[in-house]
């Protein structure tokens, strides 16, 4: 089975956790170990083999433009929502033109982990199924993360199928900000703003949402705490 070759990295959310870090730094620019958050996401996505990303942008889009024009890999398409923010689901319903018709990687630009024995970006890729799934999501154990105080996400059972909590439950899995979806997960979906929370509670009625845990120490990066845990859990991972 083909592997994606294409990603939406979501890029344009005013980062309001991030305060006073984003008064004047997109959320994406802010600096981990001096190289920028998206600068994190998008060598990842070039050492899994990603040749083309997508990046939406809004809140100081043209700081993100900017940054943005002075990478190589990926080679990255702007997909400009300076006029409506557009949520998450109706972000990269927007933007699906430029992702082609299979499926793509998706990417939160402040998604951060320490690697384990195995790259996280590569066990995600390998574990799509495109007869089985509408959208696999690389999850994380709340126990295993830094920077995180919820309550988890999802149950994931032995298929790898998720299901969420109920409302005063705790779950032992959160989305950890990287999944792999098909353009046919935003059939019907609803015009402007949304959260693809809509559409994954959709796949999950149909048998549809899949999960992967993450290996190693995912990192919850949106907070300017958060930036210092970050730094330090990778010092540590390279000592």
């Amino acid at each position: 089975m083909a592997r994606p070759k294409t990603a939406m990295v979501l890029a344009a959310g005013f980062g309001k956790r991030m305060r006073p870090l984003t008064a004047t730094t997109p959320k994406p620019l802010i600096e981990v170990r001096g190289r920028a958050l998206i600068d994190h996401c998008l060598d990842g996505l070039a050492e899994a083999g990603i040749e083309t990303a997508v990046v939406n942008v809004h809140y100081l889009a043209d700081l993100v433009e900017a940054h943005l024009a002075r990478r190589s890999a990926p080679a990255v398409i702007v997909s400009d929502e300076r006029e409506k923010l557009l949520d998450t689901g109706g972000g990269i319903l927007k933007a699906l033109p430029l992702l082609g018709e299979g499926a793509f990687v998706l990417r939160n630009s402040d998604s951060f982990w320490v690697e384990g024995v195995r790259a996280n970006m590569e066990w995600l890729l390998d574990a799509w199924d495109d007869a089985r799934m509408d959208a696999l999501l690389l999850v994380a154990s709340t126990v295993n993360s830094a920077g995180y105080e919820g309550r988890g996400d999802f149950f994931l059972n032995k298929e790898g199928l998720l299901a969420r909590r109920d409302e005063r439950t705790v779950a032992p899995f959160v989305y950890a900000g990287a999944a792999i979806l098909h353009p046919r997960l935003f059939r019907d979906a609803p015009a402007g703003p949304f959260s693809l929370n809509l559409l994954f509670d959709r796949a999950i009625e149909q048998e549809r949402l899949f999960g992967v845990r993450l290996d190693g120490l995912w990192i919850n990066v949106e907070t300017p705490r958060a930036v210092k845990a970050a730094e330090l859990a990778i010092a540590e991972s390279a000592a």
